[in-house]
């Protein structure tokens, strides 16, 4: 039977709707459910991949053959083991690498707060300036706006469409506002619309004029090698198409494994010019003697190259891949064509970005809080938490079970069914 779009249909006929989605949700309410679908966390079966490298080093043996040596001071920007897999993932030299502790968002936090206390090679550090701003592509992620929001910089929502941040509006802010100083980007399968940069935004993006010399693109790559599917997303070089255009010191990049092998015991790392590396490598002698070398070491035992993180990575996608396909099938199968919402089908990464009918996404996540499911809060995937229309949700597929991510998925229609026929009922 082909669906109605709820916009079309008279008062009554919204009313008679209403009546049966508030029995149904009623019927989710007494399950007494206790879900969670909040954050983009590794299920425990894709955690459980990673067992070895609890085991891999177990004796002074183990780490012989690596200079310098792993047990003690020194290495301030990591093994070269390290810096060669990395250097491999993200397609830059191993000059252009540090490696750090375990997160990225560590060293996006790390890089802001340089800047702000010492500046950019050599430029006026931001605290002295009497403002700084930073674009901030949006739906995005919302860590990286509180790290604005730490250091009291000013954020700007740059709208995101299908193929990357609005460059129009991009271009306009960086090459006029000398106080735009950063804009954050995750390129590929970005979150949470799961999107990757096309190859126009990306030179777009490399070919800026900056009306401040201390700029930077905060290239947030934490997707780089999270595929769902042997077709994956291909994202353009950053550093390479930065370097074409005269402007190599204008990028910096950032990737780990917390996705890969553990979250809370990953290896982090941050790509950049060798101009950059070398004036971040001065601060960072005065920060730390060296980072966790042991926990490299793991990693590079465990996955020995890039090609060994791909096949790591094929794992993860045969159980990441279903979750996925359970959301997007159960949303197509309940929401299409009622014009109440529409959502991204990414292939790759970790989330998928609902957008329901505007002034309802509020009232959809507290329905869905009522009958026992965490989401991600509203308003969390733009500046200030404010998402000027009410209307985008970020569904994060990966922590339940497949049983679990069923009835939440069937439960999360319901709700967006709900509160689309509550507005247009009043």
């Amino acid at each position: 039977m082909e669906k109605v779009s709820y916009t079309s249909i008279s008062k009554n006929e919204a009313l008679s709707l209403r009546a049966e989605v508030e029995k149904k949700y009623a019927d989710y309410v007494a399950q007494n459910l206790k879900l969670d679908m909040s954050r983009g966390k590794p299920a425990p079966n894709q955690l459980d991949m990673s067992e070895d490298l609890f085991t891999v080093i177990s004796k002074n043996s183990d780490v012989s053959d690596v200079t310098p040596d792993v047990r003690n001071y020194g290495g301030l920007d990591g093994i070269p083991e390290m810096k060669a897999i990395f250097a491999d993932m993200l397609g830059v030299k191993t000059s252009e690498v540090i490696i750090g502790g375990n997160a990225s968002l560590t060293m996006m936090f790390d890089m802001v707060s340089r800047s702000v206390t010492h500046g950019v090679l050599g430029s006026t550090p931001w605290c002295k300036l009497p403002k700084v701003k930073f674009l901030c592509p949006s739906p995005g992620y919302d860590r990286h706006f509180t790290i604005c929001e730490c250091f009291g910089i000013e954020m700007i929502t740059i709208p995101m469409k299908s193929d990357g941040p609005d460059m129009d509006k991009v271009k306009e802010y960086v090459e006029n506002d000398p106080a735009v100083k950063g804009i954050w980007c995750v390129p590929k399968y970005q979150n949470p619309t799961g999107i990757t940069f096309s190859d126009e935004v990306v030179k777009k993006f490399a070919s800026l004029k900056p009306a401040a010399e201390d700029f930077r693109i905060f290239w947030d790559n934490a997707y780089c090698v999270h595929d769902l599917y042997e077709e994956e997303d291909q994202l353009l070089n950053i550093l390479d198409e930065c370097r074409k255009n005269g402007n190599e010191d204008m990028c910096y990049i950032f990737a780990s494994t917390s996705k890969i092998s553990f979250p809370g015991a990953g290896v982090a790392a941050m790509a950049m010019s060798e101009k950059n590396i070398a004036f971040t490598k001065k601060i960072l002698a005065f920060q730390m003697i060296g980072p966790d070398k042991i926990n490299q070491l793991r990693h590079v035992k465990y996955f020995k190259n890039l090609d060994g993180i791909r096949a790591h990575m094929k794992k993860h996608a045969q159980i990441l891949a279903p979750k996925f396909e359970i959301v997007l099938d159960t949303l197509t199968r309940e929401l299409e064509g009622l014009g109440v919402a529409n959502w991204t089908a990414p292939r790759g990464g970790y989330f998928i970005s609902l957008d329901v009918m505007p002034g309802t996404a509020k009232r959809v996540h507290k329905l869905m809080a009522e009958a026992g499911v965490v989401m991600t809060g509203c308003g969390a995937t733009f500046p200030y938490g404010n998402d000027p229309d009410d209307t985008n949700l970020r569904i994060a597929p990966s922590y339940p079970s497949v049983a679990e991510l069923k009835t939440a998925s069937e439960l999360l229609c319901v709700c967006v069914k709900l509160a689309a026929l509550e507005k247009i009922t009043g």
